[in-house]
């Protein structure tokens, strides 16, 4: 099966955003996926001859990051955090509900069934979200706080094709809009919510509060030292550890 040709002058469109075209082999894999549902060997050889590289260079990028995928996703990817703060939060316990709750394994999606949209379900590594532990993600939005009820009531909620959002305002859209997003092409979303919550923002608020102002390129504020005397200080610091590596060896002799 080939791609189609509106599929191609979109592949095309966005190799020739940058410079060096081979810079928007991620966008055009994303592409690919909203378009196929996975990552095809057909998508794999349109973006080589596309982009001027061979097959294998693609697929060695298509199979190192964990966004790419080679099975096909259903119409909605929910990833558990597992890492470690999410799992000692409850991560573990959520993702083994889900597992028992949907019938499917890691990276394995739910059977089709009428009336109801399928779920891939995947543990993930960190979001960058442990403020708010344990953190799940439906197609890369994220949902904080979670519980193994709420989890559930997610899932459900997604396969009955009632409108979902994110805990920070985005409404759930399908896999395939989500990596068509990630391609590049904009679904009018992106203000939909705010960029961080207010656990994230704790620290700036604190730096408010006492007056904090991040250091100048050439003067700490925070130490009064210049760029010359932090020079000094790193060259009596490496003076010191060569003198006590010398000491050691001496010694060791």
């Amino acid at each position: 099966m080939t791609l189609s040709e509106e599929t191609l002058v979109e592949l095309k469109e966005i190799a020739a955003r940058y410079p060096e075209p081979r810079s928007g082999l991620l966008p055009m894999l994303h592409l690919v996926q909203s378009v196929e549902g996975r990552i095809t060997p057909e998508g794999i050889e349109a973006c080589a001859e596309i982009l001027g590289i061979t097959a294998a260079d693609v697929s060695g990028v298509a199979t190192f990051y964990t966004m790419y995928k080679r099975r096909p996703v259903g119409d909605y990817h929910v990833g558990v955090c597992t890492n470690t703060l999410c799992a000692v939060m409850g991560g573990d316990a959520i993702f083994e509900r889900l597992q028992d709750h949907l019938g499917v394994g890691n990276d394995e999606t739910t059977d089709d069934a009428p009336g109801l949209r399928s779920i891939t379900l995947e543990h993930v590594e960190c979001n960058a979200a442990c403020d708010y532990a344990p953190v799940m993600m439906a197609n890369w939005e994220f949902m904080d706080n979670m519980t193994p009820e709420s989890a559930v009531q997610l899932v459900d909620d997604l396969r009955a094709g009632n409108e979902v959002r994110s805990t920070r305002g985005p409404r759930i859209v399908t896999w395939r809009e989500a990596e068509r997003v990630l391609a590049g092409f904009p679904d009018d979303l992106a203000d939909d919510g705010p960029a961080a919550g207010p656990a994230s923002l704790v620290g700036l608020g604190i730096a408010r509060e006492r007056g904090w102002t991040a250091p100048h390129p050439e003067t700490d504020s925070g130490s009064g030292r210049t760029a010359d005397t932090k020079q000094e200080a790193v060259e009596q610091a490496d003076t010191a550890r060569a003198e006590t590596e010398t000491k050691q060896e001496d010694s060791d002799a």
